[in-house]
């Protein structure tokens, strides 16, 4: 319906004239009145209702809310109604049979007093029974806590045996195949103890010069198991080298990854993810030993086209050595004699990768910056090696005045002379920590604390004793 609308009225007979009238729609719901449908055509007809809204009411200033008008006062009135009723009684024309009838004796009359005293008995007898099965109830809920904490304490004990026998076992297969850091300070520890055992034994039972070649003859085994426990050493290295490589490697061609909204993750390659992918792929061809000639030279002159990019010394000597390696191939030379030239391959493909123009991935994994400004920050100098190393390297706490040694002479220091082993004690801070977890109450003190190696004047005891104050005052 349009807003105006032009309406022709009848001002005198036979005369007409147009008016305007403006159409003013309601802003309110029409109110539903009533009405009907026709039953043919299925049209509703609603009622009727006046155009305009209601009058507004005047504002008052009575309270017409309050507590007296809308809260409503209940009221108990006790009142008797009354009861209409009859009896019918034999007379003449109206029988009526006596043989349901009974007859009612009158018992021993009960006082009030009497009546609330059976009533306290028998409230008595009801909190007998109820007092009784609650007793049974916790007596059955011992029974079930007891049983629960004998099962508990018997699953902790077999625990336990076997994480000991784990912890025997695994700490045996550390000694056999010594890998890490604490496996050789566990070697080493070892060594001494049985060093101290022997010399304690030699001091008690010999003297003069029976004391002198028994110590001589200890010198000459302890020298011997050291040298065993270095060759380990060196063997160890050699794998966690190329470890180590993979680790760098695969680090570098990992994409990039985040977690969206949804808690899933989304990954990414980049150009310089690529790039670092086909360097790691083209260094593992090299390194695969069981290769046929055919394909070995595939993986050479894949290679040297990679390193054609750049020209540069280090790009110039390993197309040097793959033309070495080409050539000696093609002469038939036996691959036990090309060991040595393909080391050298790989090491210098592996300082390729290693150069951020090469390989820009490498850039963050590297531990020697690439600014030289930041070489200048936190740099301390280790009087024991005479070497400048950043503070990372130091044991430094919040009231030390020196720096002291670097963190590779006092392993070495350890190796050489007080051999001590920490291990247990990150075993028992491990443990620690796993029954905190358990307890679920938010303490974050066990993971603060870290197992170090004490200064020369405190023992690895002392320390440890500190961490355990520590955590109980937490705990407090």
């Amino acid at each position: 319906m349009p807003d105006v609308i032009t309406v022709k009225v009848e001002t005198e007979p036979q005369r007409y004239k147009d008016v305007v009238v403006e159409v003013e729609r309601s802003t309110r719901k029409k109110p539903y009145l009533g009405g009907y449908r026709h039953k043919q055509t299925g049209v509703e007809f609603h009622h009727a209702s006046a155009q305009t809204g209601p009058k507004a009411r005047a504002i008052s200033n009575v309270e017409r809310y309050c507590r007296d008008t809308q809260t409503y006062q209940m009221k108990h009135i006790r009142q008797q109604t009354s009861e209409d009723t009859y009896t019918q009684m034999t007379k003449i024309g109206v029988y009526v049979s006596n043989m349901a009838d009974k007859l009612m004796i009158p018992r021993k009359y009960t006082t009030a007093e009497e009546y609330h005293k059976m009533i306290l008995e028998k409230v008595i007898v009801l909190q007998k029974y109820w007092r009784r099965w609650l007793a049974m109830k916790n007596v059955t809920k011992l029974k079930v806590d007891r049983q629960k904490r004998l099962d508990w304490e018997k699953q902790e004990e077999i625990k336990k045996r076997e994480e000991k026998e784990m912890r025997i076992k695994k700490e045996f297969e550390r000694r056999m195949n010594p890998k890490t850091k604490e496996d050789f300070d566990l070697l080493y520890s070892a060594l001494e103890k049985w060093r101290l055992e022997e010399l304690e034994k030699i001091d008690k039972t010999l003297s003069g010069a029976e004391r002198k070649a028994a110590l001589c003859q200890l010198l000459d085994q302890e020298t011997q198991l050291i040298g065993s426990i270095g060759r380990h050493k060196k063997d160890a290295d050699t794998d966690n080298r190329e470890k180590i490589i993979q680790s760098f490697l695969n680090k570098a061609a990992a994409p990039k990854k985040w977690r969206g909204p949804d808690g899933n993750f989304t990954h990414m390659d980049t150009p310089y993810t690529i790039r670092a992918q086909e360097l790691r792929d083209i260094y593992n061809s090299i390194c695969f030993k069981y290769l046929t000639q055919d394909e070995r030279l595939d993986v050479l002159l894949t290679l040297k086209h990679t390193v054609k990019e750049h020209d540069c010394k280090l790009t110039q000597e390993i197309i040097e050595l793959i033309d070495r390696e080409a050539d000696l191939l093609m002469r038939g030379v036996r691959d036990s004699n090309l060991e040595g030239l393909r080391k050298r391959i790989a090491t210098l493909f592996l300082q390729y990768i290693k150069t951020p123009t090469f390989n820009p991935e490498a850039a963050r994994l590297l531990k020697v910056p690439q600014d030289p400004s930041t070489l200048r920050q936190n740099i301390y100098y280790c009087a024991s090696c005479n070497q400048y190393l950043p503070s990372v390297e130091f044991q430094l706490s919040t009231n030390s005045r020196t720096v002291g040694r670097c963190r590779k002479c006092r392993n070495l220091d350890n190796d050489a002379r007080t051999r001590q082993d920490y291990s247990h004690y990150r075993l028992m801070l491990r443990d620690l920590r796993r029954l905190e977890e358990s307890y679920g109450d938010d303490s974050k003190v066990a993971f603060l604390l870290q197992v170090s190696r004490p200064k020369e004047e405190s023992s690895a005891h002392e320390r440890l004793e500190t961490l355990a104050e520590v955590y109980l005052y937490d705990s407090i």
